[in-house]
């Protein structure tokens, strides 16, 4: 069974950090701009979990260098947050499915 070579990639340099720190600063401004904004209040959280979500993406795959590194690492990272997910979208079915009950 023949496997194929490893192929590593070099690690960015200051200037790619740099350039990562900006568009962070700038989808933070965003996330304020947005909660500030009335018009879009109705679709406030889809926005701010879209921007929020990449932003996680952003920081893990650069500053926590899972671009880099091997594929099992970025599957065991992803593996338990898909299923926290699916946990928490489940609850918050389960809960809106539920009859409310007055005390």
């Amino acid at each position: 069974m023949r496997t194929q070579p490893r192929v590593e990639r070099a690690h960015p340099g200051a200037g790619t950090y740099v350039m990562i720190a900006v568009i962070l600063t700038v989808i933070t401004a965003a996330e304020v701009a947005v909660f500030y904004i009335p018009a879009l209040a109705v679709a406030l959280v889809p926005i701010l979990l879209t921007l929020s979500a990449g932003k996680f993406t952003l920081v893990v795959m650069f500053y926590m260098h899972l671009r880099f590194d091997s594929r099992i690492f970025t599957g065991v990272f992803v593996a338990p947050l898909l299923l926290a997910l699916a946990v928490i979208l489940s609850l918050i079915v389960l809960f809106k499915a539920l009859p409310q009950t007055g005390s």
